[in-house]
């Protein structure tokens, strides 16, 4: 639904799983700065991204990955993160701690746009 955001890709911030045999079969990331834009607010940063290959849902991959995500964010003095969320990855996001706040429509272009969850989680 979405393509690459070449500067979340080259941010460092961004991250990958791979099998055993090189297959790509996660990936997700951060940011400090909110989605589509430049806007940076102290103490919070933003859950980017997130896919997991159907053939390795539910086995940990995306887990792992946010659990990087919430590591290095604490190391940059993150204290909250946002997410928005499709309405099929809510229960993910609620699995970690993330409360659902409010209900979004994301706009894909001036004619699309898809019903999201908007979500934050404080970090420990």
């Amino acid at each position: 639904m979405t393509k690459a955001n070449p500067t979340l890709l080259a941010s460092g911030a961004f991250y990958v799983a791979q099998s055993s045999h090189g297959e790509l079969i996660g990936c997700g990331g951060w940011s400090l700065e909110h989605p589509g834009t430049a806007k940076i607010v102290r103490g919070e940063a933003h859950i980017r991204h997130f896919a997991t290959h159907p053939g390795w849902a539910r086995l940990g991959v995306a887990r792992s990955i946010m659990n990087r995500c919430c590591m290095d964010a604490k190391a940059r003095d993150v204290s909250e993160l946002h997410c928005c969320s499709t309405y099929a990855a809510e229960n993910f996001y609620k699995a970690l701690g993330f409360k659902t706040i409010a209900e979004a429509n994301v706009h894909l272009d001036s004619e699309t746009s898809f019903p999201a969850v908007l979500m934050r989680h404080a970090l420990p």
